[in-house]
């Protein structure tokens, strides 16, 4: 059922536009692999996905599936399903109807339709839902439905647009689980819309980063965060940490100090942004020892915020302001002396000309 799938190029101009929606975008994702697109509002993600099934024909640029361009084919010709965020189902059709939808119109027998159906519905968690109106259901069980029909389509690519932003919290993570199980029985080729970088994180193999229209990075979650390629990754990643400075001979040196590159990276010589992931800072007394592989700056909190378990902490280091979190039980207070200890391996450095 998987298939590869490749874009080359793809780019995208709507009439009257002063720039393009899409800027020349090439990734690919291999069968069987989950691939988030994140992005910001007005990015483009929306329009790769609609390019890609066909709802949208691209200015210039192929869609490759299993190495055939069907940029000029019908998209109920393309082998493809697609989830929106709302989830769309036939209302004067049962929940087993909904799903067997597909099959029917293809010309399967109804009973053989439903029957397949109902292991759909079973692997989505709504065995004994078939025969109920789907004006009965929830919100999460509607979407659940509209993921079972799209599988029971048996796609060469299942596309989903943000599927799961109108849902609350729990629901969500409800949803993120029930799409790594289906990951991991039907291996299916899974390209998802997303402006949630956690849900990325959550349920992609490899994430395509995008911002006006152009990709980014294309890698992937722990490569997003710890090597980004540029500032606007760093910053579309949740960076908190930035530190201008200069590298020479494999060492940056701005207000924090001199740090050179982890082992076995090399760092572009001259002007640079030191980035670092706030996760990695370690909050420690004074006079703690200082592990191998670490960079030790003393500090003062000049900040402190609640974050239920947590706390979030700003430090001083002369003109630079670092970031970190502790658990809230931890004793900082504003104005307190402290040492911080940074992995060299948490530490890269991007163009300084990309803010």
């Amino acid at each position: 059922m998987s298939a590869s799938l490749a874009l080359d190029s793809l780019t995208k101009v709507f009439d009257g536009a002063v720039a393009p929606a899409l800027d020349g975008v090439s990734l690919s994702v291999d069968a069987g692999e989950c691939l988030a697109i994140l992005g910001p509002s007005g990015s483009g993600k929306s329009s790769v996905l609609r390019a890609i099934a066909g709802l949208d024909a691209p200015t210039s640029g192929r869609i490759l599936v299993d190495g055939a361009d069907v940029a000029g084919v019908a998209p109920e010709r393309r082998g493809m399903a697609m989830v929106f965020q709302r989830p769309l189902l036939f209302p004067h059709l049962s929940v087993l109807d909904n799903v067997a939808f597909a099959a029917t119109v293809a010309g399967q027998p109804k009973r053989e339709a439903r029957a397949d159906a109902r292991q759909f519905l079973e692997l989505v968690q709504l065995e004994g839902f078939g025969e109920r109106p789907v004006t009965a259901l929830s919100g999460g069980q509607e979407q659940r439905v509209a993921i079972a029909r799209a599988l029971a389509a048996r796609p060469r690519v299942l596309l989903l647009d943000e599927p799961f932003s109108a849902l609350d919290p729990e629901l969500r993570t409800d949803m993120h689980a029930l799409l790594r199980q289906i990951c991991q029985q039907l291996n299916p080729t899974i390209v998802m819309v997303t402006h949630d970088r956690d849900e990325a994180a959550v349920v992609a193999d490899r994430v395509a980063l995008l911002s006006a229209g152009r990709l980014l990075q294309h890698d992937t979650v722990e490569r997003l965060y710890t090597r980004p390629v540029a500032l606007a990754v760093a910053r579309l990643m949740g960076g908190r940490i930035e530190l201008p400075g200069e590298v020479g001979n494999g060492v940056h040196r701005s207000a924090l100090g001199a740090i050179a590159a982890p082992d076995g990276e090399s760092w572009p010589e001259g002007p640079g942004m030191l980035v670092v992931r706030h996760e990695a800072v370690h909050v420690a007394p004074l006079e703690s020892a200082v592990p191998d592989g670490m960079v030790a700056v003393e500090v003062v909190v000049a900040d402190r915020r609640a974050r239920g378990p947590r706390a979030e902490i700003s430090l001083a280091c002369g003109e630079a302001m670092l970031e970190a979190e502790v658990p809230a039980s931890r004793p900082l207070v504003v104005g307190q002396r402290a040492i911080t200890h940074i992995p060299r391996s948490a530490c890269t450095v991007v163009p300084l000309d990309e803010r």
